[in-house]
């Protein structure tokens, strides 16, 4: 192997990451030609190819093999570079952290982790900020594929390489339009939802899973009236009175305290899940994203909590 670098590695990945020589380009702000020619030389240099197809747009076995080592690299970099930024400091702020820190979220996150980002970065204002909001499943596979080190999440998850740390409590709800006839009513019990239509988050969502066990732990059934993708959506479908839906506490804050949503005093309510700090068990955290773990398990609490009444 005669050239092996940081930098093709880092090409490469953009490019396996984001489909396309051309995304990789345009995210990198090179042209595709310079692309192109650093990929045939790092190609040739490994006696490998790694794209294939009519646009070489598909990653061959060999491409395959080559992203899962490219990105643990990439992470080991960004952390040895984090490291030595500390060393390189002025002596009088070698105890705050610097660099980037890119945390992951779940949709229903993003409520409050801007808050809890903008906190951070008022205590420490060396630290450049990356925030990826996405669906549960995809921000686990960028914590496993060491697309990125840190995330925000809901229940802790199966994976056994990902290790969760419970730092608040994430309060879920009922609710219905202000003019819906439940509400307003006290002590409602499941049976009486049987026969409304709800709205339920589309398969796959940590909400509608939630929701799921919640029903099953009830032993009813109760009628599937639409299934949409999305907090933003249900709430608007929710207001203009399509059904009533099961909602996390975050996601309708403002609604609440404007009147446009109702929150059901269904007994039992508002049932409880945890927000996790997530992160992945084979790599020990280490500058900003330690800061950040241990700022997060002090005072996270704080920022992700939400009213419900």
């Amino acid at each position: 192997m005669k050239t092996f670098n940081l930098r093709h590695l880092h090409l490469f990945e953009a490019i396996a990451s984001g489909g396309s020589f051309s995304r990789a380009a345009e995210s990198l702000s090179m042209t595709q030609s310079a692309v192109s020619m650093q990929m045939r030389q790092l190609e040739t240099d490994l006696g490998l190819k790694l794209f294939d197809g009519p646009r070489r747009q598909r990653l061959t076995d060999a491409g395959q093999e080559l992203l899962q080592h490219a990105r643990l690299l990439l992470a080991q970099a960004r952390a040895a570079d984090q490291a030595l930024a500390q060393l390189r400091a002025d002596p009088t702020e070698q105890g705050s952290p610097r660099g980037l820190l890119h945390l992951g979220v779940v949709s229903t996150a993003h409520y409050f982790a801007p808050r809890l980002l903008h906190a951070f970065c008022q205590r420490h204002p060396q630290v450049r900020l990356k925030l990826t909001v996405a669906k549960r499943s995809e921000v686990l596979a960028m914590l496993q594929e060491h697309r990125m080190d840190i995330a925000i999440a809901g229940h802790p998850p199966s994976e056994a390489d990902l290790e969760a740390t419970r730092f608040a409590r994430h309060p879920h709800c009922i609710v219905a339009a202000p003019n819906h006839p439940l509400a307003g009513q006290r002590g409602l019990s499941w049976a009486e939802l049987r026969e409304e239509n709800f709205i339920f988050r589309e398969p796959g969502s940590a909400t509608r899973q939630f929701l799921e066990h919640l029903l099953q732990q009830q032993s009813i059934q109760v009628r599937a009236g639409l299934e949409l993708a999305g907090n933003e959506t249900i709430k608007q479908a929710v207001m203009c009175g399509m059904g009533i839906s099961f909602l996390s506490a975050h996601s309708f804050q403002v609604e609440a305290e404007t009147g446009r949503l109702a929150v059901l005093d269904v007994r039992g309510m508002p049932k409880h899940i945890d927000w996790c700090f997530l992160q992945r068990r084979d790599s020990q955290l280490t500058g900003v994203n330690a800061a950040f773990r241990q700022f997060v398990l002090d005072e996270g609490a704080g920022y992700a909590a939400c009213r419900y009444t």
